[in-house]
């Protein structure tokens, strides 16, 4: 089935009734239901999970406000990056789940371009810090963790050989927590926010 198909169908109905025992299908699966349980599915659930995160970090007044650096020396605001990352995510789950989509290397190159960048505005890493600072930071912190989980999930759908996922997608989804992470020490700083690091007390 296309992902056109997909799309006309949700958009004729909402629910079809079809995974009320526990199974639902995917791009590759043609006729035949897997459960909701299985790992395709929890990596599939994951990367919505944190697609639909970044939906509540551009609602955060400061991610229209604060920018960040590329290479070639321009400038994006948080909310248009986070923007773009939402649309790639699309194309992972679409890969994940068996089509023919895949994150391609220039895509892999641009955050790490901004994350490159951005990390030359920003005081050395020296030990870790405590999550915190301004609104927008903490959120891009949570994003983090929900990218790193999808991370997981994907890895080991991979390593269980239910799906073959490009290695340009992989390194997107490795860089993407760094991409959070980087954003999130930025704002704090571009806020006068004073990192915090662990005492181990």
């Amino acid at each position: 089935m296309s992902i056109t198909a997909i799309s006309d169908i949700i958009t004729i109905m909402l629910y079809t009734g079809k995974g009320d025992k526990g199974t639902t299908k995917t791009f590759g699966e043609c006729d035949q239901r897997i459960s909701k349980s299985s790992a395709i599915t929890e990596a599939l659930g994951a990367l919505y999970e944190i697609n639909s995160f970044l939906g509540v970090v551009k609602m955060k007044p400061r991610s229209r406000e604060i920018t960040v650096p590329r290479g070639d020396g321009t400038r994006n605001k948080i909310v248009d990056v986070v923007s773009q990352v939402q649309q790639n995510l699309f194309i992972v789950q679409a890969e994940v789940a068996g089509a023919d989509k895949h994150i391609t290397a220039p895509k892999v190159t641009e955050l790490e371009s901004i994350i490159n960048a951005t990390e030359l505005e920003l005081p050395p890493i020296k030990t870790f810090f405590v999550s915190g600072g301004t609104e927008l930071a903490s959120f891009l912190d949570v994003a983090r963790t929900f990218a790193r989980r999808a991370e997981r999930r994907v890895v080991a759908v991979i390593e269980e050989g239910k799906t073959k996922v490009d290695k340009n997608t992989l390194s997107y989804l490795n860089r993407l927590s760094s991409l959070l992470y980087a954003m999130a020490r930025h704002v704090n700083h571009k806020s006068g926010i004073t990192e915090e690091p662990p005492t181990y007390k």
